[in-house]
């Protein structure tokens, strides 16, 4: 089941992102981060149990990003991923962004989804917003892709 979380689901939300984050795979997010961007996340649940998370973070009028996509490894590989990213692109709809993006490791995955791969200066608002605080930003090695909704 997908669901906006609760905040009593941002424990689990927080380990499941920080233990891919700290396999260098994706960047951590502490739970005052989470706590403050609670609203922006969509969580995927198993009998009431966090198995998924992932946000949509709105960086511009025209622009909105696809941010801590997180799956349980027993869980990855079921579809979870995927529903929570098309849940989240029916948000940017609803809102009207009309182009939605992702930096990332996984490219196949996002490119399943209909995304593709653009160079990270096409990101101006991304790149100097929040990449500036980044520990990555010198050597930021994500993959930057969008999807085009109109």
């Amino acid at each position: 089941m997908l669901r906006k979380p609760t905040v009593r689901d941002v424990p689990e939300m927080a380990r499941i992102i920080n233990t891919y984050a700290g396999q260098g795979k994706m960047l951590p997010r502490s739970h005052h981060r989470l706590y403050g961007d609670l609203r922006s996340f969509t969580v995927a649940t198993v009998e009431g149990r966090v198995v998924g998370c992932g946000g949509l973070h709105v960086t511009w009028e025209d622009l909105a990003e696809v941010r801590s996509l997180a799956v349980e490894p027993e869980w990855a590989g079921r579809g979870v991923g995927r529903r929570l990213v098309e849940r989240l692109l029916e948000e940017a709809r609803e809102l009207g962004v009309p182009r939605v993006f992702a930096l990332t490791y996984q490219q196949a995955f996002f490119e399943r989804l209909g995304f593709s791969v653009v160079p990270r200066e096409t990101l101006p608002h991304k790149i100097w917003g929040e990449c500036l605080d980044c520990p990555k930003f010198q050597n930021c090695d994500e993959i930057a892709m969008m999807l085009d909704l109109s």
